[in-house]
């Protein structure tokens, strides 16, 4: 079935000739090939090479030598190219800002400079040193000679690698014409600034098998709103033609006369026929011989480690370990000779090794994952050095402590001078190499978890034969090995293979590189080593230091195997290094990259030949078509290529093919890229413990197009991507772990770190210390990058970088960086090599403890999957309104209050239509009943007042009013009180003298700058002809912190009511007609406006009526009231409905919680109040307040069990999440959760709804947020995904009736249809006084019409958008019982994309996002979302929040966040009824009043 196939159209070693015959001496060509159809190029992506250009480009090669240019590399070129293009256009973003103390840095020295590693020994690290650094002579040639080079690429260039971009694209400067248009239109879609017009949208990973793409549901379903209409996929995108691959299959294994059975049988053999052979030296950090380890002592100690294992570990009858038991072996890297005897030690006792790092704190990053590795494999026993063992971290009683999610392990330190001599008689039992498990190794996953690799020992000596095999190792050579000798090819080739042949390994630890990075290279000379073992790192380090060596020879040099040779990035630094070393001796056929998997161990070698004329592999290939898995072969006139190498061929004794990387493992066509799969017995067999997660990996059938299997043996996955080319060669460009699928397009991670390192990384970041990783954003995989800055760059400079590396990102990938940041040095987690420890960091970034200090989002141009902006439907017109109240199939939403009229009550108050008759009426015929009780902050009575007490009182004032303040009936007289009983005598002293009151908060004595000009503006505005207060405010009206703040000579009169005259009035005020004005009730609204509205002694005394019934309210009763009195219906609670009703009103003045957060409810127990009323804010002091004491209360006494109804007054939505934490917190103190209830009022009406004692208790339902922004109301059930719960804001007050209409076309709307709540009732305030500004406007707020239906009605329209439900439940009258949800204000809802939000819903789920934001508010500006956050923490959480407040508006909104601001504690402004004041906080941001931490602006 299997054969070997060449699959090249022409073979490489005829390309090779025909290139060489066509270029320049001295030069080495680059092979482009291309597979099964011949693709040419269209014509269009051809850059035209003008003449100009042309003689501009000759002229330039002429002059640039190639050893100028001999470091430069290609990417490099690229990215400077693409950004060159970008030049000319500043970034048009504002640069966040920043507050000072974030920006001042740690003094320099506190600073050690990181690792500059990339420290690629395992995933965290990022494989970017590949490339040379620049270098001044490279910085001398200017940009032109980049840029032409670039564009018209030149042979010759150093065919590095490189991924970069044509002159002709477009998409830079789309990018660039994006980022100028600071604000971006966000009602429609964000513009794409991929590389393709938004006409073709870019395709979903699809799932294997649906081809046809899902069409659109019909209207009305919720999958419509969800995002991402499906991407239709781009028909120019390019597909593979090429016909099936067939799989390759390497080279015989030859078995070899005199290869051992098993590795312990080579150690034998070697350890007694030659003990004295070297086997392995040792170096010390200053580059000298530490230790030689010969094969006799190998042999030997390995014998005493086994036999100490097997016998002196617990007792003889119970032994600690049994042959096949899992042990770990924890070693540093500076000590190779003690990790290979232990390692011996075990195969010999026939235990399982398992190599793991040293853990070098308690909380490594990663050490948990590892624990867990040992606690599944069963490991009990740590072998580990003498020298290791007293460095581990130690507890006070000098036990080693356990780690983090590690088992009890017993430490065992295998030093000679520890052990037991093995008596004489005792021999390891050697066996030929079998199917058990001979080690395990660990692997890191992409998500950190990690996982162990078995291999079995037929494996293991397999493999080794096929490295002897492919390396043509022999007996006795030297190998220099710079890599991890723990694991991965530094394990496979220093520590087995090597003792399979003999061979002697030199050493060289990662301490003794970061002294001397040339110390490999020195070691070379030194013991004219045949081979050596490093990754490009090493290669690129040592060109950074070989300036000052002169003898260095490299000629002994047979194979330079380079570990990471399957990282496209790797070229550049061979063939940086080839360059700077091809004259001391080094040659071009012995550099050997290798490619590699934990699974399936060396998955492809370069074979190191003596022809130096065949010139290794290379493709050049479109960077474009690798985001769609298909190789196309780019001509160098694109900047966007990728060049790869080979890595050589199959190995020995194996078959390799490449499936599709998802869904089904169908064999890739020639010109697809794919998953690299081996079948070999050199392969790792098994996750250990994992048989689910093994299937998946170490057991896949590759298929044919028909669905038959390849083999009938299984293969294996080795992680990595890539394509079997012309000759067998193999290519691999990226890893599945890398793998980061953006809109259906697949880019590297490797790939964008190179990009980002090419932005003039050496000035702003560390080398090797970038991450690159994708999070989960609306339903894609959005990029971020993390790197660490340098201390001594500046915010400037930072952001100029930032900028630049995401215009390189998007030139030459197409693809948008979602968040790009920066933090200090040395703050990234570390793997044990010095590495970046990639997924701690993701887990860092994805809670918000990464702590950046520069952060840029970019989520406009990266998020391009947002729902469509929904179009308006067609309202529903006259025509469709039938008989029966029925609009398009549903009831008009309609409902009213009982009707007063029908209500047969023994209401004595009815009588009178004033209230100021009322109140003469008590006077006489109840004159010592009790009206108002006030209490101060010890709770105990401060005043109270009978009906005469507030009659007589009344009579005096109202004869001041016409005496001292000479006022007319009709004169308005602001009352400017405290809460308290001076403010009630004071309004029915208007009263009584016929004027009209204004109550207006007084200033607050600590804060008179900013509140006394609210006072001064109420004055003004309601024409007030006098004012009166107490003596205290008199004062402070006339000090000298008031003239500060206003002009205090334009007071109007101020009478102080501390001095009252003796006399009695000789008439009392009798109005003329109910319709006159009463009172005025200025308040201002959430948005800032101050409004007054006029209210006529007809609506005074409906309203006292109407609440009269809803609360069954008579004499013998008791109100607790704990409310500002100034405005709305707290006022009305406050001063009017105890003259009408003649309950008795016990007032808590809310102030007086802060001293006393108990106050309310104490009282509320103690006189066994069953009606209490409060606000939000009072309710929010008790549950923050309160919380730890409920125990000593109930311990008080407090008892809340005979409440019936407690209701909160306010404007707005229902506060579900603080109403149910109040009930759940004092239920038990006997509050009994249906009590708490909530009011609703507004301007027009300032009672439409509250919770009476009669009616069905309030309810809640949960509705469809993403309908709810459509105007649509789609109830769902509790905890579905985008439900919102809605609590029913109260019963609906008797005599008030309400419809729901359409806020734009005045119709009426149905059940299921959110609309504005319009009112009609006898309690309506009559109009605004003055609204300050335009008064046009507002004119039909009071007197509105239905377009069609009922049009004779005269409705008040409330500004409040909601909506009505009929429920289950039954009134007191036995009809169904409609409920009024109320949803937000019309004034607040922000249209954004064509659609309607509320700002408390963005709000909640801000303060969801992290533990630190302890408030927030939202506002629009022009067209960009605003976010602000309150910041409960240090200042350095606070850019941690700027991505997760805008991952979660997108996540739960489809909003994209233009601005976020974090501000301190209280900076959001709120009101007295505890709303927040979100247009103040608007002006205060545009005037740069906020002083805020942070202002991130995303692009």
């Amino acid at each position: 079935m299997l054969r070997s196939a060449n699959i090249g159209v022409c073979d490489i070693r005829e390309a090779a000739a025909r290139d060489r015959a066509a270029s320049t001496a001295g030069t080495r060509p680059l092979f482009y090939f291309r597979f099964g159809v011949d693709q040419a190029l269209p014509q269009e992506r051809r850059t035209p090479v003008t003449p100009s250009s042309s003689s501009r480009y000759h002229r330039r090669r002429s002059s640039g030598s190639r050893d100028e240019r001999y470091r430069s590399d290609v990417h490099t070129e690229a990215v400077q190219a693409a950004l060159a293009k970008h030049k000319e256009r500043k970034m048009a973003v504002p640069m966040p800002s920043k507050r000072r103390s974030l920006v001042v840095q740690t003094s320099m020295d506190a600073y050690t400079p990181p690792d500059t590693s990339s420290g690629s020994e395992d995933e965290g690290s990022v494989q970017g040193d590949s490339q040379g650094t620049p270098t001044s002579s490279q910085g001398s040639i200017n940009m032109e000679h980049w840029i032409s080079q670039a564009i018209h690429g030149s042979t010759t260039s150093t065919t590095s690698s490189s991924s970069t971009q044509s002159g002709g694209s477009g998409a830079a400067h789309r990018l660039a014409d994006v980022m100028a248009q600071t604000h971006i239109e966000n009602h429609s879609a964000p513009p794409d600034v991929t590389t393709y017009t938004s006409e073709h949208s870019i395709q979903v990973e699809r799932p294997q098998g649906s081809t046809s793409s899902r069409t659109a549901p019909k209207y009305g379903n919720a999958e419509l709103m969800e995002t991402g209409d499906v991407q239709q996929p781009d028909p120019n995108q390019p597909k593979p033609e090429g016909a099936q691959m067939l799989a390759m299959r390497g080279e015989q294994l030859g078995v070899v006369t005199n290869w051992p059975p098993s590795l312990e049988a080579a150690l034998q053999r070697w350890g007694t026929i030659s003990p004295k052979a070297p086997c392995l030296t040792t170096m010390d950090t200053n580059g000298k011989p530490l230790y030689i380890l010969t094969y006799g002592k190998l042999w030997t100690r390995s014998m005493k480690v086994a036999y100490n294992i097997l016998h002196k570990l617990g007792t003889k009858q119970e032994p600690m370990v049994r042959p096949g038991d899992r042990v770990a072996l924890v070693f540093p890297n500076n000590d190779p000779a003690a990790f290979m005897v232990a390692f011996y030690g075990c195969l010999l006792a026939e235990v399982v090794p398992v190599p793991i790092e040293v853990p070098l704190t308690r909380k490594d990053a990663g050490s948990q994952q590892i624990g867990f590795l040992l606690g599944s494999c069963g490991v009990t026993v740590a072998l580990t050095s003498d020298a290791c063992h007293k460095g581990l971290p130690k507890s006070p009683t000098g036990e080693i402590p356990q780690f983090k999610g590690w088992p009890k392990l017993l430490w065992f330190v295998t030093e000679s001078k520890h052990l037991s001599k093995p008596p004489r008689d005792w021999f390891p039992h050697i066996k030929d190499a079998n199917n058990d498990t001979a080690y395990i190794e660990y692997k890191t996953c992409k998500d950190g978890s990690v996982l162990g690799v078995t291999v079995t020992r037929i494996a293991l000596l397999t493999h080794c034969q096929a490295l002897t095999q492919a390396c043509g190792y022999t007996e006795a050579e030297t190998i220099v090995n710079v890599l991890d000798f723990k694991k991965d090819v530094g394990l496979w080739h220093g520590i087995l293979t090597s003792v399979m042949n003999m061979m002697h390994v030199i050493s060289i630890p990662y301490s003794l590189m970061k002294v001397n990075p040339l110390s490999w290279i020195q070691k070379v000379c030194q013991y004219k080593a045949k081979v050596a073992c490093v990754k490009s790192r090493d290669m690129h380090w040592a060109l950074v230091a070989h300036r000052d060596q002169r003898d260095i020879n490299l000629s002994s040099l047979r194979m330079l195997i380079v570990a990471d040779g399957a990282n496209p990035w790797s070229i550049s630094s061979c063939d940086a290094f080839l360059n700077v070393f091809q004259s001391k001796g080094l040659r071009q056929e012995v550099i050997c990259p290798c490619a590699s998997s934990p699974e399936a161990l060396t998955v492809a070698i370069r074979r190191p030949t003596d022809d130096s004329n065949q010139p290794p592999g290379r493709g050049v290939l479109s960077m474009h078509g690798l985001t769609f898995g298909v190789i196309r072969v780019d001509s160098e006139e694109k900047l966007s290529v990728l060049t790869v190498q080979d890595v050589g061929l199959v190995m020995p004794g194996a078959i390799m093919c490449a499936v599709k990387p998802d869904g089904i493992p169908q064999l890739c066509r020639t010109d697809e890229i794919g998953e690299l799969c081996v079948c070999a017995i050199a392969t790792g067999t098994s996750y250990y413990g994992l048989s689910g997660m093994t299937k998946n990996t170490f057991e896949v059938f590759p298929m044919t197009s028909s669905g038959a299997p390849i083999s009938e043996y299984p293969f294996i996955r080795t992680g990595l991507l890539g394509f079997i080319g012309p000759g067998g060669l193999v290519f691999v460009v990226g890893k599945m772990d890398g793998l980061m699928v953006v809109s259906g397009r697949r880019h590297n991670a490797d790939d964008i770190v190179a990009t980002a390192l090419a932005v003039e990384p050496m000035k702003f970041v560390y080398r090797g210390r970038i991450a690159v990783f994708s999070v989960t954003v609306l339903h894609d995989e959005r990029i971020v990058i993390v790197a660490e800055q340098r201390p001594d760059s500046t915010e400037e400079d930072s952001f100029q970088w930032m900028s630049r590396v995401l215009q390189a990102i998007d030139s030459i990938h197409q693809v948008g960086v979602y968040c790009l940041a920066l933090v200090p040095a040395n703050t990234l987690p570390k793997t044990p090599l010095g590495g970046i420890h990639l997924s701690e960091t993701k887990q860092l970034f994805l809670e918000g403890s990464l702590h950046p200090c520069n952060v840029l989002m970019c989520p406009h141009t990266c998020v391009t999957n947002l729902p469509k902006p929904r179009q308006k439907q067609p309202e529903i017109g006259p025509a469709s309104v039938m008989v029966g109240n029925l609009v398009s199939g549903k009831r008009i939403a309609q409902a009213s209050g009982r009707d007063l009229g029908q209500i047969e009550d023994n209401d004595q108050a009815r009588k009178f239509l004033f209230l100021s008759e009322v109140l003469q009426w008590r006077a006489q015929t109840t004159p010592d009943h009790v009206l108002y009780t006030l209490l101060n902050c010890r709770g105990t009575i401060a005043n109270s007042l009978t009906c005469v007490q507030l009659h007589k009182r009344a009579e005096k004032i109202a004869v001041m009013l016409m005496e001292r303040g000479h006022l007319q009936d009709g004169d308005h007289v602001a009352l400017v009180y405290p809460p308290g009983i001076d403010l009630i005598a004071a309004f029915y002293g208007c009263l009584y003298a016929g004027c009209v009151p204004i109550t207006v908060r007084p200033p607050h004595p600590q804060n008179i700058a900013t509140t006394l000009p609210t006072v001064k503006m109420i004055v003004e505005v309601s024409r007030s002809a006098c004012l009166m207060t107490t003596q205290l405010i008199c004062k402070l009206l006339r000090s000298r912190e008031a003239a500060a703040a206003v002009d205090v000579r334009t007071w109007p009169p101020i009478l102080d009511t501390d001095d009252l005259p003796k006399k009695r009035p000789a008439q009392i005020y009798k109005p003329s007609n109910p319709d006159t004005l009463a009172y005025l009730d200025f308040s201002v609204s959430t948005t800032g406006m101050l409004a007054g509205v006029k209210m006529s002694h007809a609506a005074t005394s409906a309203f006292c009526r109407s609440i009269k019934l809803q609360c069954e309210l008579y004499p013998s009763r008791e109100v607790a009231i704990c409310l500002d009195p100034y405005c709305g219906l707290g006022f009305v609670l406050w001063c009017l409905c105890s003259v009408y009703s003649g309950h008795q009103s016990i007032l808590i003045p809310p102030s007086e919680l802060e001293t006393n957060p108990a106050l309310w409810l104490l009282a509320v127990s103690q006189y066994k109040v069953r009606d209490t009323f409060c606000s939000y804010s009072v309710m929010e002091l008790c549950t923050k307040g309160l919380g730890s004491q409920t125990e000593s209360l109930k311990a008080r006494g407090l008892d809340l069990s005979r409440v019936r109804t407690c209701v909160v007054v306010a404007e707005e939505r229902p506060r579900i999440a603080l109403t149910q934490s109040f009930s759940k917190l004092f239920k038990d103190l006997g509050l009994h959760p249906r009590a708490v209830s909530t009011s609703f009022g507004c301007r027009v009406n300032l009672a439409i709804c509250l919770q009476g004692t009669s009616g069905p208790d309030p309810t809640t339902v949960y509705v469809d947020m993403r309908a709810l922004r459509h105007d649509r109301v789609r109830l769902v059930e509790r905890g579905s995904p985008h439900s919102l719960p809605l609590m029913e804001s109260g019963k609906i007050l008797p005599g008030v009736r309400i419809i729901i209409a359409n806020p734009e076309t005045k119709g009426p709307l149905g059940d299921s249809h959110l609309g504005e709540i319009w009112v009609h009732s006898a309690h309506n305030a009559s109009g605004y006084f003055t609204i300050y500004g335009d008064e046009s406007l507002q004119s039909d707020h009071f007197n509105s019409r239905l377009s069609f239906g009922d049009t004779q009605t005269i409705w008040a329209r409330t500004g409040y958008l909601g909506f009505l439900r009929r429920t289950e439940l039954t009134d007191a009258n036995g009809e169904r019982h409609d409920a009024l949800y109320v949803v937000g204000a019309l004034d607040e809802a922000m249209e954004l994309r064509g659609m309607r939000y509320h700002p408390i819903d963005i709000e909640t789920s801000v303060i969801r996002a992290h533990k630190s934001v302890t408030e927030c508010a939202v506002f629009t500006w022009t067209n960009l979302l605003v976010v602000v956050v309150e910041l409960d923490g240090s200042e350095q959480e606070a850019l941690d929040l700027v991505p997760l407040v805008t991952n979660v508006v997108l996540e739960e909104h489809y909003l994209i966040v233009g601005v976020v601001v974090v501000v301190d504690i209280g900076v959001i402004p709120i009101n007295s009824r505890g709303e927040k004041q979100r247009m103040h906080l608007r002006d205060g941001f545009l005037a740069d009043q906020l002083d805020p931490i942070y202002v991130a602006y995303n692009m």
